[in-house]
């Protein structure tokens, strides 16, 4: 079936009780057993298992085309699981361009668990078959990346993965399936966090790991997902099925707004560089357009005056808000180095702007005035 029609029917069905349309949110934290101890509902205890969650989880892996998905209660949380599914002293190649909280995590808290770690920019195949040790385990990919919009070349990492024994794991939150499908490039594992476009309201919180293979390795997942508690509450889990029926058509609007705000900025005196795949000029494009359906709703600029100019922009804006986050129905902007800190990589100048639904003429017509 056509990505439209999964949206829409993955992971329901008609209730068998009340013959309601919508999916049921389901509560209950314990479940009957049987007169014989069984569970004859297939639940015991919503924290290893919900009704709920498990649609969508089989949402997931029919838009994804996995064979297997995990919820849990934040992207961060599924990033977690994914790097704690490896073993101490296990090695993972990861992009020096990512959200700042995979970087961070990687060096205060699995590197004390005995997580080696080497970061590397992934445009540069090269660069990657170097970095590659015999501890290899993981390859982690995130395009296009944070804040920069770099583009890595999925099939690349797979070849060298599958050369030298590791997995890859791809950070597909800003792409969605709707733009593109890792497991089809060869990827091991997916990961979302369902907080950005797949519920696409700013509502909920949540994160997701679908994976190729329903097999030994995911089951460490499943167990890290049980046993480390991290899940989703059923309501959020509701909350990110409705957000996917209408993720399809959101994600043209995303698009094609991003398109044109980008095209704006490439002509505009006072932006020195738009970071958009979408440009023919950008590092990206020729990659982007083989293994993406389209080019994304994200974009970041580099202001002409650096950090004070960035800020006085952003603060001159009528339209478009000052927030962290992203993948909403509203556009939102965000100053990336003050956000990340010490460790980020992001220019000072740089500005990075989730893309929203406002109709693009006054979207443009906000910044132009900002810029005027």
């Amino acid at each position: 079936m056509h990505l439209e029609t999964l949206a829409v029917h993955a992971g329901t069905s008609i209730d068998p009780d009340t013959r309601a349309v919508a999916t049921p949110i389901h509560l209950s934290t314990t479940f009957e057993r049987g007169e014989d101890g069984s569970f004859p509902g297939g639940f015991n205890y919503t924290r290893s298992g919900n009704p709920t969650r498990h649609a969508l989880e089989q949402c997931l892996e029919q838009l994804e085309g996995g064979a297997a998905a995990a919820a849990f209660a934040s992207g961060t949380a599924a990033t977690a699981a994914v790097f704690q599914a490896l073993d101490p002293g296990d090695h993972v190649i990861a992009p020096e361009d990512a959200y700042y909280g995979t970087p961070a995590m990687l060096g205060d808290h699995f590197a004390r668990w005995g997580l080696a770690t080497t970061f590397v920019d992934m445009t540069d195949v090269g660069a990657v078959e170097k970095a590659v040790r015999p501890s290899t385990r993981l390859i982690w990919v995130e395009t296009p990346s944070n804040p920069r919009l770099k583009v890595t070349d999925i099939a690349a990492m797979v070849g060298i993965a599958r050369r030298t024994g590791a997995r890859v794991a791809v950070d597909n939150t800003w792409a969605t399936p709707v733009l593109q499908r890792p497991l089809e490039l060869g990827a091991d594992l997916v990961v979302h966090a369902t907080t950005k476009y797949l519920g696409g309201h700013g509502d909920v919180l949540g994160g997701a790991v679908v994976a190729r293979a329903d097999d030994e390795r995911f089951a460490r997942l499943r167990s890290l997902q049980t046993g480390g508690g991290a899940v989703p509450s059923p309501f959020d889990c509701w909350l990110v099925l409705r957000g996917i029926r209408t993720l399809p058509y959101r994600m043209r609007a995303h698009c094609a707004n991003a398109r044109a705000l980008a095209a704006f900025f490439a002509e505009h005196p006072r932006i020195a560089r738009v970071y958009f795949p979408g440009l023919a000029q950008d590092p990206g494009n020729a990659v982007a357009a083989r293994q993406m359906r389209d080019f994304g709703g994200m974009l970041s600029i580099d202001v002409r005056g650096g950090r004070a100019e960035a800020f006085a922009l952003a603060n001159r804006l009528t339209l478009v808000t000052r927030a962290t986050s992203l993948g909403g129905p509203e556009t939102l902007i965000e100053h990336r180095a003050s956000i990340e800190g010490a460790i980020t990589r992001a220019p000072e100048s740089l500005l990075r702007i989730s893309v929203g639904l406002e109709h693009p003429d006054d979207l443009i017509a906000d910044f132009a005035q900002a810029l005027a």
